[in-house]
């Protein structure tokens, strides 16, 4: 039966100008219709935030707030934000539509994806989130339901509205908003979320794109939230044999537990997705998946494992007193991933002894348990004054009072000079707890930065100017250049003079110098062809197994660039030595016909010479040089006599 007819905004007229026409989704905190705007004709996609939700009047503020910080995300792979607005209990968003399907349609549909597809959807989902990266922004829900794949091929991604600033905390009542199936470790374990948390949930999507399956399952979310703080991310290779080593190295780079081992961010994951791809093959990327296996028993509810919740954390805080109090009873018709406000509102006992503590006091705020730990905190202060101050000096002098820097977020100023602290909350001189935790906003300077002229400005001092104007470095390309010395910046991407916003990545073009033509080596000995190689410019390493070869032992067999090929000075050429023709028996071909016994020849590996003094006389081959039976190097000829009448 069709939903949408029961549901009371199909076919009305939100806030005047939007038309419902029907229901295309419903998330965890949203439903999504398509519309049409009636002022400008086109249509469109609109967010209504659930009722419940609405009524919360900071949430809506927040979700106000950071809806204006996407729509200043123009980048051809994020759903465009057009308007906002409320019609009485309605809270908007109006968004591009985009006509197509889910990451996650496809993989319930098709299971693993080739890895070259793989990449194909993830390249341009990073380069979506390194856009917002780099305007100071963390997604926070990265998951296949919020990558869109349009009819035209184009990959969007959607669903910004858990947005916020880089290195912010989810919010202050114990509870993270996200899916517990890409959840980062630190965002399960203390809520915090910075640019590497999108990396992490990449990797998680990269893996499940490449296996059909998610790299954690379990009976109840807590399950999978444990898993994530405990254990390394499997190999994509270990479910799905085959698979290419640089794809397995992307997922654990990607989702190593420890944050600073991960890219720094959406555009440092980028760059190293397309030098994996460059290193592998056709057939690597090609390789076909195995048919998507059916779940495995105790996968727990897997829709609530996909929608965004409110999940419980902990807050660490000094212990001074503790008692226990009663936990009001869960509701049974709230999903197992939302805990109740109530046990989360209490659930603040500071965790010292690790993820299995965590673990288990999440288990308690899901209902798993009798009652949650209370703590009272103590002293009050008053937060000083670090208007102006770096974010170190800053920090410095809130921990002087007993204060904790609790989230740092960022925000154009054309007052306070770039890095220095705008803002602070509670503001300077307010009342706070002793052991509180203070809101930083830091400086990114004025709006508008433009991108300097770097033409043949090394590359680590180009990234250094980047870096002094507000911009900062994207993904670097190499090209020839007869013009440019190797290693100088050849161009950037915007063209200098182009006003950016500040933290933009901007792309760098460098120069490799002048192209080296490749010699051709194969059939020398292992110093002369070094002598030649050198003598161009190269430099050249040697492979420390040989192979089988027609060339003569301890001669080259093989080289890593073709004859022709185009190198830069200084590259590097591995020369492959041969060990030798292989030897392989020789077939007996006396008594057969010339056809047949040069067939039997060439068909074992070796050249056919023919010795027939009188052709006419017959087609019988009476000799042959190497008997039958005899081994003989690969490739080598034999020479037929053929028996006269």
């Amino acid at each position: 039966m069709d939903t949408t007819l029961q549901d009371p905004l199909v076919g009305r007229l939100l806030d005047g100008r939007y038309r419902v026409d029907a229901r295309i989704a419903v998330g965890g905190m949203a439903t999504v219709y398509r519309a049409v705007d009636t002022r400008l004709d086109r249509e469109l996609a609109l967010k209504v935030m659930h009722p419940d939700l609405a009524t919360d009047a900071a949430f809506v503020e927040r979700f106000m707030r950071e809806a204006k910080s996407v729509a200043r995300l123009a980048h051809p792979n994020v759903v465009g934000v057009f308007d906002q607005g409320a019609d009485g209990a309605y809270v908007y968003l109006a968004m591009e539509y985009v006509a197509g399907c889910t990451l996650r349609d496809v993989l319930r549909e098709r299971g693993a994806l080739r890895p070259r597809a793989a990449l194909d959807v993830l390249e341009p989902v990073l380069a979506a989130l390194g856009a917002a990266h780099r305007a100071g922004f963390v997604h926070r829900d990265m998951k296949p339901e919020n990558v869109l794949i349009g009819d035209d091929g184009r990959v969007k991604v959607a669903d910004f509205g858990l947005v916020r600033a880089v290195g912010s905390v989810t919010d202050t009542t114990g509870s993270v908003l996200g899916t517990v199936s890409y959840l980062a470790p630190e965002q399960i374990e203390d809520g915090s979320a910075d640019t590497r948390a999108d990396v992490y949930a990449c990797g998680v999507v990269l893996y499940e794109m490449l296996t059909g399956a998610k790299p954690y399952t379990g009976d109840t979310p807590a399950q999978i939230l444990y898993q994530h703080l405990r254990t390394d991310m499997p190999a994509p290779s270990a479910a799905v044999p085959g698979l290419a080593p640089e794809l397995d190295a992307l997922v654990a780079t990607a989702t190593a537990r420890d944050r600073e081992a991960r890219p720094g961010d959406a555009v440092a994951l980028l760059a190293l997705v397309r030098e994996a791809r460059a290193r592998l093959d056709d057939a690597q990327l090609d390789a076909v998946p195995p048919q998507a296996k059916e779940p495995a028993a105790g996968n727990g509810d897997a829709e609530s494992e996909a929608r965004t919740s409110v999940i419980p954390r902990l807050r660490p805080m000094p212990v001074e007193h503790t008692s226990v109090l009663p936990t009001p009873a869960p509701d049974p018709a709230a999903p197992a991933s939302v805990a109740s406000s109530a046990s989360a509102a209490g659930f603040r006992r500071r965790i010292t002894r690790g993820p299995l503590l965590i673990v288990t006091a999440v288990l308690l705020a899901l209902g798993i348990g009798t009652g949650v730990w209370y703590i009272n905190a103590g002293q009050f202060t008053h937060v000083p004054a670090v208007l102006g101050q770096s974010e170190a000096e800053a920090t410095r002098r809130l921990a002087g009072t007993g204060l904790e820097v609790g989230a740092t977020e960022r925000a154009f100023s054309d007052v306070y000079e770039r890095g220095t602290v705008m803002a602070v909350d509670p503001a300077p001189g307010e009342r706070i707890r002793g052991n509180g935790r203070v809101t930083l906003t830091l400086s990114r300077g004025p709006k508008v930065v433009k991108v300097p002229n770097l033409k043949g400005v090394p590359l680590a001092e180009a990234k250094k100017r980047l870096a002094d104007e507000g911009l900062a470095p994207g993904v670097v390309g190499y090209a020839f250049s007869r013009s440019v010395a190797q290693g100088a910046v050849i161009g950037s991407d915007p063209e200098p003079g182009t006003e950016r916003a500040p933290d933009s990545a901007i792309a760098l073009q460098v120069s490799k110098g002048v192209p080296v033509p490749v010699p051709d080596v194969t059939g020398q000995t292992v110093s002369k062809a070094t002598a030649t190689l050198q003598k161009a410019g190269l430099k050249v390493a040697v492979a420390p197994e040989r192979v089988e070869s027609p060339v003569d032992a301890g001669a080259v067999a093989a080289q890593s660039l073709a004859v022709g090929s185009r190198a830069a000075k200084g590259d590097t050429i591995t020369l492959t030595v041969s060990k030798g023709p292989r030897m392989i028996p020789v077939p007996d071909v006396v008594g057969r016909t010339v056809d047949e016994a040069k067939d039997a020849l060439e068909s074992a590996g070796f050249t056919v010479k023919i010795s027939k003094t009188f052709p006419f006389l017959g087609d019988e081959v009476s000799a042959q040089s190497v008997p039958g039976g005899q081994n003989a190097p690969e490739g080598s000829a034999v020479t037929l006599t053929i028996k006269g009448l």
